[in-house]
């Protein structure tokens, strides 16, 4: 584990295990296929991504040859219920999308990473490139994969026009800025060390929200160790494959002052289920009395609880979910009875979840 391979990915790829990592994060070549020179407004030349690994490819067919031997490859280590990330443009992202799906991948999302701060059009002769293409898939359709979907509405909370401190789902935009300031790494000359060194704030979303603490995470693409990084900082171990020495030098220096960092987000704990509880157990401690009155919230009905911790009303004995359910007239699937029903306490009614939740307290 916590390994940083010098070396060819399809090499590399062809001497791992079966079914042997839990999430995979690729930022392949995107063979950019750019004519001419592109002028930035004040009239200095753009380079963009003009570094050799991405203009190794003659045509498209040799393209996608490549794309679909590392997709082969990465499917075969995926484990059963692992997922996988593939980032791209749109000169590329579309022809891995094909790909991906002839193998057999299964896609769960598409995600628009929205970059909050673009580089600027170039003498307005096409819309400002605001945006790359991330697909998470996993390996077929009956993958049962990790969504921390507790986490991702943790880590949407930021975001403009909702209520301070209201947790919303997670969409499929992500205005995060790009790869700028001291994060960005620089070689001795200090001109950026990588074209598409991709943002943390990226990367740790993606391993925070597909992941659990001690998952294996690989990156057949590991440019200047960013996955590494934020898999550390995330408790997740990590393997690297980068075949450029000089991206793996800058990123190993960067990976050495990444320390674990011990948050909920990272222990993904908001998504940690609770201790089922008992209703007879309950009432055996007494938490809740038989035969007291059971309010449904916001209603004049109430029932009788039992000792089975089944509710009787009108003579009939049913489970607090389905009463609740029969009684608002709604679908019986669509209704948890800790949402609804009340009991008096001190003269006050009160929810019986907080109850629950107090009895999980005292008895973990």
């Amino acid at each position: 584990m916590d390994k940083v391979i010098n070396g060819d990915c399809l090499i590399e790829l062809s001497q791992f295990a079966d079914e042997s990592v839990d999430l995979i994060f690729a930022d392949p070549p995107y063979w950019m296929r750019v004519e001419g020179v592109l002028k930035r407004p004040e009239g200095t030349d753009f380079q963009g991504c003009n570094d050799d690994w991405d203009n190794v490819f003659q045509s498209n067919e040799e393209y996608k040859h490549f794309t679909k031997q590392w997709l082969t490859e990465c499917r075969r280590v995926l484990k059963k219920d692992g997922s996988i990330w593939v980032i791209g443009g749109m000169q590329c992202i579309y022809s891995i999308g094909a790909i991906m799906q002839d193998l057999g991948f299964w896609f769960i999302n598409d995600v628009v990473w929205q970059k909050s701060n673009p580089t600027p059009n170039f003498l307005g002769t096409r819309l400002n490139n605001s945006h790359e293409t991330l697909i998470w898939a996993t390996k077929s359709a009956k993958s049962k994969y990790t969504f921390n979907y507790k986490t991702a509405k943790e880590l949407n909370i930021d975001v403009v026009g909702y209520e301070k401190g209201e947790r919303r789902q997670l969409g499929s935009i992500w205005k995060l800025p790009v790869c700028s300031g001291n994060e960005r790494l620089k070689n001795i000359n200090g001109e950026k060390l990588h074209s598409t060194q991709k943002p943390e704030q990226l990367l740790y979303r993606v391993i925070a929200i597909s992941s659990k603490p001690g998952d294996i995470v690989l990156d057949p693409f590991g440019g200047t160790l960013t996955t590494a990084a934020m898999s550390k900082k995330l408790g997740r171990n990590y393997i690297m494959i980068e075949q450029n020495r000089e991206y793996i030098q800058y990123g190993l220096e960067r990976l050495e002052k990444i320390i674990y960092e011990d948050t909920k987000i990272a222990k993904a704990e908001y998504d940690i289920k609770p201790k089922k509880v008992s209703f007879q157990e309950m009432i055996q401690l007494g938490y809740f009395y038989e035969h007291e009155n059971f309010y449904l919230k916001n209603t004049l009905f109430s029932a009788q609880l039992l000792k089975n911790g089944k509710l009787s009303y009108l003579n009939h004995e049913m489970d607090m979910h389905s009463l609740a359910a029969k009684l608002k007239q709604v679908k019986s699937e669509r209704v948890n009875g800790f949402n609804f029903w009340e009991v008096e306490r001190n003269g006050k009614r009160i929810s019986i979840n907080i109850i629950r939740e107090k009895f999980r307290a005292e008895h973990p």
